[in-house]
């Protein structure tokens, strides 16, 4: 089905505009980071010259007013955790951690064993990062300060991430969306042109059946009436067909070897002779709910497409078996076989390999089977030149259906 370009082009088109949208607040977010981190080592290096003076308050320091200014800033910083150890690594203050511990007011220095293990494991991880400032208080005598990224930082570091997550999932279901509303779209197509080609088939087989009687009448050999009988008949059951998609078929409790065997009988009489198609048949009643009509024509889209796979000569094996939930129906042809490309598109609504066609006949096949019949329909084994095998698979009805020994 082909739609209009500018319709097929807005998927790819919002898609290509979220990921610019992505991709600016990726770039923005990561340049506010880096910007964030910059200024948060600006602060721990203020930090670390007030930690210094302080030390040496006895040479640089002139006046209260000044240790008071280099102690506030010491206590303003409230964001970032640090650690301050000397030469040796031995922990001499901390900063901002939230300890496993509370400690206690009386006497903050003394830290618990807890307290002191979280610390050392804070410190040999930061060890192993660019944050850190070395002091040199006097010769031979140098401190380290270590510090975290405040929790501003760290949120911002993850923004990105939890932005791009937020996007895909946002990109997933505009996707959906319109996945959804394309297939209900080709749902409403499907239905207004079934209808459509039912109520157009209804006029000619009216007619044609009343013909019907009146031939027989003229003196038209009656053998050659009954088989015209047989085939408008046949035509006003697949004109009934089509006017049931898009409602809800009868489901009725009937023996799967029966149904197939019709289907396979009829189909026998219509198909070269030079193509042999075999019906085997379960040894043992196998019943299921389903409709017989819809039924019998998904096995007449399988059986005709491999008779057109053939080339006029080979075989067709239709078998019916059952296994404890399900019931199994297996068309294999010995016909020209497909690829793998040609596997995973077979059931596309517009796919065709034949040159004429509308590619919609597998398409309705898997939708009888799986919404109509709860069931799956899959190619089990196709090899080029060799053949191909059609597997359907029926809930069985469990009070009435007996498996295969």
């Amino acid at each position: 089905m082909n739609f209009p370009w500018p319709r097929r082009l807005f998927p790819v088109s919002f898609i290509l505009i979220s990921m610019t949208v992505v991709s600016y607040f990726l770039y923005y977010s990561g340049t506010l980071v880096d910007e964030l981190a910059v200024q948060e080592r600006a602060r721990m290096q203020i930090w670390a010259d007030a930690t210094r003076q302080i030390i040496n308050t006895d040479d640089t320091v002139s006046s209260p007013a000044t240790l008071e200014f280099l102690l506030s800033i010491i206590e303003d910083n409230r964001t970032i955790p640090l650690l301050l150890t000397d030469d040796e690594g031995t922990i001499i203050m901390q900063r901002n951690f939230a300890l496993p511990q509370p400690i206690d007011s009386l006497a903050p220095w003394e830290l618990s064993d807890a307290n002191k293990r979280y610390l050392q494991s804070k410190l040999d991880r930061l060890r192993q990062s660019p944050n850190v400032i070395h002091i040199d208080i006097s010769e031979g005598n140098v401190q380290h300060l270590y510090y975290e990224d405040s929790r501003l930082l760290k949120t911002l570091n993850i923004y990105p991430y939890i932005l791009v997550l937020v996007m895909v999932i946002f990109i997933a279901i505009i996707y959906l969306a319109l996945r959804a509303s394309k297939k209900a779209e080709q749902n409403r197509l499907w239905v207004g042109l079934s209808k459509e080609t039912a109520h157009q088939l209804g006029t000619p087989i009216s007619s044609l059946m009343a013909w019907l009687p009146l031939l027989e009448a003229e003196g038209v050999d009656h053998d050659t009436v009954k088989e015209m009988d047989k085939d408008v008949n046949r035509l006003s059951t697949i004109a009934s067909r089509f006017s049931k998609i898009g409602s809800k078929p009868n489901m009725e409790p009937s023996d799967l070897n029966a149904v197939v065997g019709q289907s396979v009988d009829y189909m026998k009489s219509r198909i070269s002779r030079r193509i042999t198609l075999t019906f085997m048949q379960s040894s043992v009643p196998i019943n299921a709910n389903l409709s017989a009509p819809l039924l019998e024509w998904v096995m007449e889209n399988l059986i005709k497409n491999a008779v057109d796979a053939m080339d006029g000569q080979g075989s067709i094996t239709v078998e019916v078996k059952s296994t404890t939930d399900n019931a199994i129906i297996m068309v294999s042809d010995t016909g020209k076989g497909m690829t793998r490309k040609q596997r995973r598109d077979i059931f596309k609504p517009g796919y065709s390999t034949k040159k004429r066609g509308w590619g919609l006949g597998l398409t309705l096949v898997r939708r009888i089977v799986t919404q109509y019949h709860g069931g799956k329909i899959y190619v089990s084994d196709s090899q080029p030149g060799i053949g191909t095998t059609f597997v359907i698979e029926l809930p069985l009805n469990p009070a009435l259906s007996t498996t295969d020994a």
